[in-house]
């Protein structure tokens, strides 16, 4: 009966690996947020799940929020919100964003709903390459983002937020 039992439990460890690793290394990684450059809309201690599929299928939009690594470090994560796709210019003035692009050559001013009262501080201009990503932290006046080191190169974004959890807010629930 032990080797019964040892052999059903390694079969199911193996299963389990077998389904779990390809998920977690190909399709959905976790991350936790640090800081508060994504506030107000993402806090410090924020569970994350990032989808890292659909950019292997298409590329990333604007407003998309993202976890890369920035263009100076291998060994950390950012989370941004992509503001700038490739082939544009960006120019950042008097707290607005404006998008020139082909569509738009006479540009556009971005509307940026999701700051709730934050502004963009700075005065800037980058043309984005090929391949490049502006993006921006939603908490503008703290954000270390493409402002102060550019823009990111496709190849180092990992994948798009596709579900949050406030692991503060879920510890206060279960407080009460």
């Amino acid at each position: 009966m032990n080797r019964e039992f040892f052999l059903s439990l390694l079969e199911f460890i193996l299963l389990l690996l077998l389904v779990i690793l390809p998920i977690r290394f190909f399709l959905f990684e976790p991350f936790l947020v640090r800081g508060q450059s994504m506030e107000p809309n993402f806090h410090n201690f924020d569970y994350l799940i990032i989808d890292k599929l659909t950019y292997r299928l298409r590329s990333p939009q604007r407003g998309e929020v993202v976890v890369f690594k920035p263009p100076f470090d291998n060994h950390v994560y950012y989370i941004k919100r992509v503001i700038g796709l490739p082939g544009e210019k960006i120019e950042i003035e008097e707290s607005k964003v404006f998008i020139f692009n082909k569509d738009n050559p006479e540009g556009f001013i971005l509307n940026e709903d999701y700051l709730k009262g934050h502004y963009t501080l700075g005065k800037i201009e980058v043309n984005l390459g090929p391949d490049e990503y502006f993006v921006l932290g939603d908490n503008r006046e703290v954000s270390y983002d493409s402002r102060k080191w550019g823009p990111v190169k496709r190849e180092r974004i990992i994948g798009r937020v596709v579900f949050q959890i406030s692991l503060i807010k879920l510890a206060q629930a279960f407080i009460k």
